[in-house]
């Protein structure tokens, strides 16, 4: 009896490093879905650590920052009610098949199929994306290293405005960013202090040539489907019918997507590795990472120019705080806002970033070049991850050459100091700055953008 005990202790801890395993070899390829800590493994170990990058190197000693504008995702969330259904299909096609399972024999042919048979759904439609504690971890940790990082903009009592979309989890990711920052800038412990700011936040709902051009429009996604009816695809759905003992017939692209998705959920959310991650290997994740990437490229990306062209509202709206910023220095006037926060979603992060250039590849990522886009530049897992954030840093230089040189930007994603298009240098002169974005800046209006066409049958290469 004992050496049986003793077997089947051996069995479930081989099983649990198996499983361990596969899910550190999937880390990394989940998109929007990914953990920050795979963007920053430092945070693992201390959630705290600011990382081997100094912030800030490159600037000469007698810059001090005027003004910080940080754009955030919310942190880490819950399935969308949508997901929970799928995945309560999926595991209802489990389950139909569960009294064969139950014999020794069956269990053997198809063990990953009995173990996520016996899986709890822990799962309900109530959950649809509200944030998860690890969420508010995500913020709280984010604002203390924040305030570590530029101390002297997060000075006790010095003005902070925060502002959010009208989503619960943005909400509530707003709140808890401002509990982390301390006493001295907590007004209360609900989301009553945060300002809703949609007009920003969530500029793309009130875009109508987006909404009716690409939210609305399938035919907008048809490279998603045809990546999703492709050979890369049909392989990965093959490969998890055969471990699950089902027909192939009884899955598709969508709920192969669900189950690897719940996967990046249970690591995101619980920390743990569930045993959805053992149906796949990393190459598997390849695929289904490309396949959310290329929802995200030809949705909030450089697929279609309305993508960007709507965030200009944001653009413009984060250089007329810098100019503010400019003004009142000038002027000799304290910083009327030295810090501003605003809580958004990857939807706001991803059409900025592509309206600025940023990782735009050669190739447009398209069905038929998966091969060949391995080391593209857009993997939205390393762009907007959950607690995804992207900040402006506005310095003020004394002892300078020339009076350009006294007003200078920094941009951080992620905690780590980004290139500037225009020079490939992680320090600009805000001149410079504006002049390379002068067109954006002047001549990018969000009402004609975003005016429907007046024919109706406008065809997609036209956005």
């Amino acid at each position: 009896m004992a050496s049986l005990w003793v077997r089947r202790a051996f069995l479930s801890a081989v099983l649990l490093l198996l499983l361990e395993l596969a899910s550190a070899g999937l880390n990394g390829y989940f998109g929007t879905k990914s953990r920050y800590e795979d963007v920053n493994p430092y945070l693992v170990r201390d959630p705290l650590s600011l990382g081997p990058a100094a912030v800030g190197s490159g600037l000469p000693p007698s810059c001090a920052p005027l003004q910080l504008r940080a754009l955030l995702r919310h942190g880490t969330r819950y399935p969308t009610a949508e997901q929970i259904r799928r995945l309560g299909d999926l595991r209802a096609r489990l389950l139909r098949r569960r009294p064969a399972a139950d014999s020794g024999a069956a269990a053997a042919a198809c063990p990953v199929a009995a173990d996520l048979a016996a899986w709890q759904m822990w799962y309900n439609e109530s959950l649809d994306g509200r944030l998860a504690p690890q969420g508010r971890r995500d913020m709280e940790h984010l604002a203390r290293r924040l305030a570590a990082r530029f101390p002297a903009l997060f000075a006790a009592r010095r003005r902070l405005v925060l502002a959010s979309s009208s989503k619960h989890r943005c909400l509530q990711s707003g709140a808890a960013f401002r509990r982390g920052l301390g006493p001295s800038f907590s007004l209360g412990s609900d989301e009553a202090e945060v300002e809703v700011n949609d007009s920003l936040m969530r500029f793309f709902d009130h875009c109508a040539k987006f909404v009716a051009l690409v939210e609305e429009n399938d035919t907008a996604m048809c490279q998603v489907k045809a990546f999703k009816e492709g050979p890369e695809m049909k392989e990965v759905v093959e490969k998890v019918a055969s471990a699950l003992c089902l027909p192939v017939e009884e899955l598709n692209a969508d709920l192969v997507q669900v189950a690897f998705l719940t996967c990046s959920y249970e690591l995101a959310i619980k920390n743990v590795t569930s045993p959805w991650c053992s149906l796949f290997s990393e190459e598997d994740a390849k695929v289904l990472e490309y396949l959310n990437d290329l929802k995200q490229y030809w949705k909030r990306g450089y697929g279609y120019d309305i993508n960007s062209r709507s965030s200009c509202i944001l653009f413009q709206d984060i250089f007329q705080h810098l100019d503010k910023a400019v003004e009142e220095s000038k002027s000799s006037k304290p910083i009327s806002s030295p810090v501003i926060v605003q809580v958004g979603h990857a939807e706001t992060l991803q059409p900025l970033l592509a309206l600025m250039g940023f990782f735009k590849d050669d190739e447009p990522l398209k069905a038929n070049n998966y091969i060949r886009q391995a080391h593209r530049k857009f993997r939205t897992g390393r762009i907007v991850p959950y607690a995804a954030n992207l900040v402006f840093v506005l310095y003020h230089c004394d002892q300078v050459k020339n009076p350009e040189e006294e007003y200078q930007v920094q941009m951080l994603l992620n905690e780590k100091l980004m290139l500037f298009q225009h020079s490939n240098e992680t320090i600009s002169t805000y001149t410079d700055l504006k002049d390379y974005y002068k067109n954006i800046l002047e001549n990018c209006h969000f009402k004609e953008e975003c005016e429907l066409p007046k024919v109706n049958n406008t065809a997609i290469d036209e956005l």
